[in-house]
């Protein structure tokens, strides 16, 4: 059976660099032992790489996920785990998804499926044996790929050329696509920017319109999880030239008042963008004077860290600051007092939101990055044995004040500081 299988698994012609990436991937043992582990289950148990990793590898990009399809049911997953001491967890059993860990590797498994019935976020599936059928449920053509281990694709829309010329194109017709999870609307903005050699279609434009309204039907978990896919992306930056984009991404998420400042970025930011994080480029887009920062946050769930973040970065912007701000001094303090992330958040936002570029703050940025937080040197006990001074409100009185003394002298006190503090 397995070699009448063979024969859909068709050799297309790849690069010898994406031929060497399928070989590096077949010699890792986690992959290996993701692979037997299936394919060993019974004659007729099949396991194929899918989606993203197999466009990504093609498109000569970092894998850094790996997908895989079955032909067996979920439960038959489980046991082939088992089987081979591999852990697991049932990521998604209803929908057929196993997620295997091997050595913190993880590795997602889901069995062949079709749709039956969706409601444009949800869907119910039933189990298939059929590697076709499981395609015509995906979304775009360059994610209906498959491969086996050694490379040999089975490519039943053309998703190979479609990526090679830059086609962004719904399997079958869009509309259904779409409707069958309107998440779909941001996938594509995500896959044009970062695929596309051409202009948007004007059906798929009408279309995507049309369908706009069902974005209220998603999780504000799933969109805010494809806005950071979005940003991090490699072809963030084209959202600025690209009218059509911009527009559904500000339908969909109002709150990025400030997106179209990564239009006029100054040579330092365009050329480090893609080193800053998520949290960072996102405050570029929300932090005003206004209120902008408390509606996202109160629609969207970020954590706790996160806000602190972009708080900091907001009440930074909220006060006057005159260069004094960004006195070495003044600069310690922060990191002293609030730590080195908060300290490069504040320089980095005024460095990006800058029309010039301003080479002192980056050689704050230079120095900083090294720097550690100021360690306090003098310690209650110091105090206690030094000073034959009491616990207490007093002591504390005293060691607070030496603190002050210390940071307001460029975290240095002398003795004698100490002493008269202490004697006092």
């Amino acid at each position: 059976m397995k070699n009448i299988l063979k024969k859909f698994f068709v050799k297309k012609k790849i690069t010898n660099q994406n031929h060497l990436e399928f070989e590096k991937l077949k010699n890792q043992p986690e992959v290996k032992k993701v692979f037997d582990a299936i394919s060993n289950f019974s004659s007729d148990s099949e396991i194929r790489y899918v989606g993203g990793c197999i466009r990504k590898i093609l498109n000569n990009e970092k894998v850094d996920d790996i997908d895989l399809s079955t032909n067996i049911r979920p439960e038959e997953t489980i046991l082939a785990l088992k089987k081979n001491q591999i852990n697991f967890f049932e990521t998604g059993i209803k929908h057929g998804t196993i997620t295997a860990i091997i050595n913190q590797r993880k590795f997602e498994i889901t069995s062949l499926r079709k749709d039956i019935n969706t409601d444009g976020r949800h869907a119910e599936v039933e189990f298939s044996k059929n590697w076709k059928e499981d395609a015509l449920r995906r979304d775009f053509t360059f994610n209906s790929i498959y491969a086996d281990l050694d490379g040999n694709l089975f490519d039943p829309f053309n998703g190979v050329d479609d990526l090679k010329n830059g086609n962004i194109k719904f399997i079958g017709d869009a509309n259904l696509r779409i409707k069958e999870d309107y998440l779909r609307i941001l996938r594509y903005i995500r896959f044009f920017l970062n695929y596309s050699n051409n202009d948007h279609e004007q059906n798929i434009k009408k279309i995507i319109k049309q369908n706009i309204v069902g974005i209220k039907n998603l999780s504000n978990e799933r969109l805010l999880d494809e806005l950071k896919k979005i940003i991090l992306s490699e072809g963030f930056l084209k959202l600025s030239k690209d009218d059509f984009s911009l527009e559904i991404l500000l339908l969909v998420f109002p709150q990025l008042i400030n997106i179209k400042i990564f239009k006029n970025l100054n040579k330092y930011a365009q050329k480090n963008i893609f080193r800053q994080d998520f949290i960072f480029l996102l405050s570029l887009m929300i932090v005003d004077n206004s209120n902008n920062v408390d509606y996202f946050f109160y629609k969207f769930n970020i954590s706790n860290e996160a806000k602190k973040r972009i708080n900091f970065i907001k009440n930074f912007i909220s006060q006057n600051n005159d260069k004094k701000f960004f006195s070495e001094n003044n600069l310690w303090k922060i990191l002293y007092f609030h730590g080195k992330q908060h300290l490069l958040d504040v320089i980095n936002f005024k460095l990006y939101t800058s029309k010039n570029l301003d080479k002192k703050l980056v050689n704050l940025i230079d120095m900083f990055i090294s720097k550690s937080k100021p360690e306090f040197p003098i310690k209650a006990q110091n105090l206690i044995e030094e000073f034959n001074l009491k616990e207490g409100i007093e002591l504390g009185r005293k060691l607070k004040e030496i603190e002050n003394i210390w940071i307001e002298n460029n975290f240095n006190i002398s003795k004698k500081q100490i002493e008269k503090i202490a004697r006092n």
